[in-house]
């Protein structure tokens, strides 16, 4: 299973410099004889395998080495740029080597004037250091997976990566901050299925590389699992941030439940105002992502904080035509986090339907974790007519990976949700059990549509699902020129149940801010530690 923990390392591996370059090997990988491919040509594949029995991928042979091909030993291994596919092109395309994690070879071709030609895997194609595991992995054990440089060898960038395919249907970019962090998947099948059940994992299993043309690169992709097969064309732009256009058709052998539409994937272990209650850990904060963020097909934009929940926990948005969602790092500053992993880079990832996407609802999956080393963060589109087994369902979208905000907008954008236990509660409420069910919210707004304006003065509209609220009061964060707007409420709880709650400010009928909405769990304290 792919964990936060594999695609960390990975990470890790992709960024790390390549050294002694300019000793670096000479000649690309040989070429198998050409055969004709194009999207048509790929989609017939996908159509045609569809209405066989599936076949799991092949996995490389069971071996000792390849057990211990773990994350230190994997970031011995080198591949030289001297050896890249494309060498001299602005991206040339370098590959990774199987592993523990990454054991299912996939097939990468050369794609050029309508011809394919098979990139044949050889083991001298990589370095090992003295001692290293992979120096006993047999030879045409395959590729795990490839990645554009962000420059030729000998060029300025040429010591690290910008866009990675690896492993199932995932692939990730590093966004114009440099980093990588959350990541997108091809599809998602039955995330979050229920009891008894198991999440489907289709898998890319040939990839068709381009050479880089007008500052893009293009990619054709078959997707093959046990619900359904596909074709993937991404177009990917460097610069200024990384956008990907992605086009597919995916062909169902059968019908699923939960059909998840350009999913995106990412960590939370804690935020603000978290820690206390799910982690003992020195560093402020630690996550790749800490909110998803959405504008309606209204265009109503809404900011909902990530949790780390007691439980599996699945929030749906229901929408119709949706602009666009996706899961972003909204903290910039290193003080939040002050780690070497420099997680205020991590870039955003935007998702911009292309069409119209109908009827549906942006879902939100959030997975207890104890630790870092999970994905425990998904987020998907799951439209309400999933198409069913036999037929086929297009889409399109486009991709967004920076460290600035998708969305330009005047409304004060929430920058800070903070809870803790009520610090004052009246003799009542202090009865055991009681105190348990009281949380106090303090919530920090910032943004033009603020300016000039008194916040003891503007409306706060909050509804929640169950409960009630009370001492709910709006006044100036004591930093800060022009100073953000802090926002106070208690919430009263009625039983263990979680709490969906919903705020805006107002002045007026005039809008002021985003949508901030959250689901609060009144006995989260101590439940996750």
């Amino acid at each position: 299973m792919i964990t936060r923990r594999v695609l960390t390392a990975i990470g890790l591996l992709a960024l790390a410099p390549l050294p002694g370059l300019a000793q670096a090997a000479t000649g690309g990988p040989r070429l198998a004889p050409p055969e004709p491919m194009d999207l048509e040509r790929l989609k017939d594949l996908a159509r045609r395998l569809r209405d066989q029995p599936y076949a799991p991928p092949p996995e490389a042979p069971a071996s000792a080495a390849l057990d211990a091909l773990t994350y230190g030993p994997l970031q011995e291994i080198r591949y030289p740029p001297g050896h890249a596919l494309y060498a001299e092109s602005p991206y040339p395309v370098t590959f990774f080597h199987l592993g523990n994690f990454f054991r299912h070879p996939v097939k990468v071709y050369a794609l050029e004037g309508g011809q394919a030609r098979e990139v044949l895997y050889a083991h001298d194609l990589f370095t090992y250091p003295t001692g290293n595991p992979a120096q006993d992995v047999p030879d045409g054990a395959g590729f795990a997976g490839f990645r554009f440089q962000k420059a030729p060898a000998g060029q300025p960038g040429d010591d690290g990566d910008w866009l990675a395919f690896l492993g199932a249907s995932y692939f990730r970019a590093a966004g114009d901050g440099a980093q990588y962090g959350a990541s997108a998947r091809g599809i998602a099948i039955d995330t979050a299925p229920a009891p008894g059940k198991t999440e489907e994992f289709p898998v890319f299993t040939r990839f068709y590389v381009s050479p880089a043309a007008d500052g893009a690169v293009t990619v054709l992709a078959l997707l093959e699992g046990q619900s359904l097969t596909g074709a993937y064309r991404f177009v990917a732009r460097k610069e200024p941030h990384v956008v990907i256009d992605v086009a597919c058709t995916l062909y169902m052998r059968k019908s699923v439940e939960r059909f998840g539409m350009a999913p995106l994937t990412s960590m939370l272990w804690y935020s603000e105002g978290m820690s206390r209650f799910v982690a003992s850990d020195w560093r402020p904060e630690v996550h790749d992502s800490d909110g998803l963020l959405m504008q309606t097909g209204a265009g109503e934009l809404i900011w909902r904080p990530l949790n780390n929940p007691p439980r599996l926990s699945v929030s749906a948005f229901a929408d119709r035509s949706p602009k666009g969602f996706g899961l972003l790092q909204r903290d910039r500053a290193y003080e939040t986090y002050i780690d070497d992993g420099f997680e205020e880079n991590r870039p955003d990832i935007w998702v911009e339907p292309q069409g119209d996407w109908g009827r549906g609802s942006v879902q939100l999956v959030e997975i207890p974790t104890h630790q870092e080393t999970d994905d425990n963060i998904v987020a998907l589109w799951v439209p309400d007519d999933p198409p069913q087994a036999g037929s086929d369902r297009s889409f399109a979208y486009r991709l967004r990976w920076t460290v600035k905000e998708p969305v330009g907008t005047d409304l004060a954008r929430c920058v800070a949700t903070r809870a803790t236990k009520a610090a004052w509660l009246a003799d009542a409420e202090r009865r055991p059990g009681r105190a348990n069910l009281v949380r106090q919210f303090v919530l920090e707004f910032a943004g033009a549509a603020l300016s000039g304006l008194d916040p003891e003065k503007a409306t706060v509209a909050l509804t929640l699902s169950r409960g009630s609220a009370g001492e709910v009061a709006a006044t100036w964060a004591p930093y800060g020129k022009p100073s953000p707007w802090r926002v106070f409420l208690k919430v009263y709880a009625e039983g263990p149940d979680p709490v969906e709650m919903r705020l805006q400010l107002k002045a007026g009928d005039r809008l002021l801010s985003e949508t901030w909405a959250y689901q609060y769990y009144p006995q989260a304290p101590g439940t996750v530690l």
